[in-house]
């Protein structure tokens, strides 16, 4: 590897698109956040691209104050997938070992992982991340790297994940517009989890619950390896229209007060304190009572853990996570925000932020909200730090990164 390498992870969301550009040294124990780059997004509709040119110009924009902060140029990304459309499943693979003296090769290991793609999926949604769960040698299970074991029969249970081929044909014709190439795409939910979790959560199990603006998107990890993900079509900016329409305001001014006086804890909020609207620009604008802006936003919010809740009942996790509970994204920073979803979860909650492999100008990102773009960015370190990647087209193509990168 070369004595620096750059990479830059690109987070198109629907309120925000950002840019962190991390360089590696040879020799450096840990990778350096150098460059930084945030931009209100523009043509995002709940994490989909729903106006190519603000999308395209939103990302020249983030890329460009990066490459400013930074002092480097930026040819290249690694961008996030969002939006209710992503989907996953168990799939299972089978195949004999190849070699007569029965040890278990890399080819081998890559087959039985390919085998995994042969499920049926419509024709206008692609594979795009084939992650092992577990491998099974002649019957016995709990194996996580079979690369030199010895059996007659490999087997393996992972997680396929599909997306649908127009959102991802239009991300990736939106970077190529704004003029990068697209280095690898990774969905949401994995990014951000790769950013906050460390090895010992993975294993005792953990999910990690990204509240973006337009989605809401879950990770659940058991004994060191993912094992489901999932996105919701409901984010902070279903908060912010539900307070401007129930204060009969404009969007922005709601968002103000969202930001500004927004809390999920009801009870501490005193019946009679007001809010004056002129404060926010609007002379005739009168005021509003403080708790009813809070029970506004702890009903969204119910009714978001409550959908989350039963997903997590859908594949009989609820209440049996002893990792708890990661909250990032921008929802995250809502207050009392840990509280609620401790009580509607039954479980332990926390807020993520990045993790100790990370130093630099950490100052900038040492928020929930930056956990997916540097998810991107550690999935950028781990395919040039791997030098037998396969660099082949298609979901196969990225199948070797993805084992190596959720090993535990």
């Amino acid at each position: 590897m070369a004595k620096e390498h750059i990479i830059c992870g690109l987070d198109i969301g629907t309120a925000k698109t950002r840019a962190v550009v991390l360089q590696y040294k040879k020799g450096a124990e840990k990778l350096s956040v150098v460059g930084v780059g945030e931009v209100l997004s523009s043509g995002v509709r709940r994490g989909v691209v729903s106006d190519m040119n603000e999308v395209s110009n939103a990302i020249s924009e983030a890329v460009g104050l990066a490459e400013k902060t930074s002092g480097r140029e930026i040819n290249s990304v690694f961008v996030n997938l969002s939006g209710s459309h992503i989907g996953s499943r168990v799939s299972k693979g089978v195949v004999a070992v190849s070699r007569a003296d029965q040890e278990i090769s890399q080819e081998d290991v890559n087959r039985v992982l390919q085998t995994t793609e042969a499920v049926s999926i419509p024709p206008n949604r692609k594979i795009v991340h084939v992650i092992p769960k577990e491998f099974m040698i002649d019957g016995e299970g709990g194996v996580v790297d079979p690369l030199g074991m010895k059996g007659i029969r490999l087997e393996v249970n992972a997680l396929v994940v599909d997306c649908s081929v127009p959102v991802i044909n239009n991300v990736t014709k939106a970077v190529s517009d704004a003029g990068l190439d697209l280095e690898e795409l990774v969905v949401s939910p994995l990014a951000s989890s790769k950013s906050v979790l460390s090895k010992r959560q993975k294993e005792l199990g953990v999910m990690v619950l990204d509240m973006g603006a337009g989605t809401t998107s879950m990770s659940i990890y058991e004994d060191g390896s993912i094992s489901h993900v999932a996105v919701l079509p409901i984010g902070a900016s279903h908060i912010t229209n539900d307070i401007a329409i129930g204060l009969r305001t404009e969007v922005d001014v709601a968002e103000k007060i969202k930001l500004e006086h927004g809390t999920a804890d009801v009870k501490s909020v005193n019946k009679k304190e007001m809010l004056s609207l002129a404060e926010f620009g609007l002379e005739d604008g009168g005021s509003v009572s403080k708790r009813h802006v809070a029970e506004i936003i702890r009903a969204r919010l119910d009714e978001t853990f409550e959908l989350i809740y039963k997903e997590l009942k859908k594949v009989s996790k609820q209440g049996l996570l002893p990792g708890g509970v990661v909250l990032v994204g921008g929802g995250a920073k809502m207050p009392y925000i840990v509280e609620l979803a401790k009580e509607k979860l039954k479980l332990p909650v926390q807020i993520g932020f990045p993790n100790s492999d990370i130093d630099g100008i950490l100052d900038n990102i040492a928020d929930p909200e930056y956990a997916s773009v540097l998810g991107l960015g550690l999935f950028g370190f781990d395919e040039v730090e791997r030098d037998y990647f396969s660099s082949s087209d298609g979901a196969f193509g990225k199948i070797k990164k993805f084992f190596k990168t959720f090993m535990p």
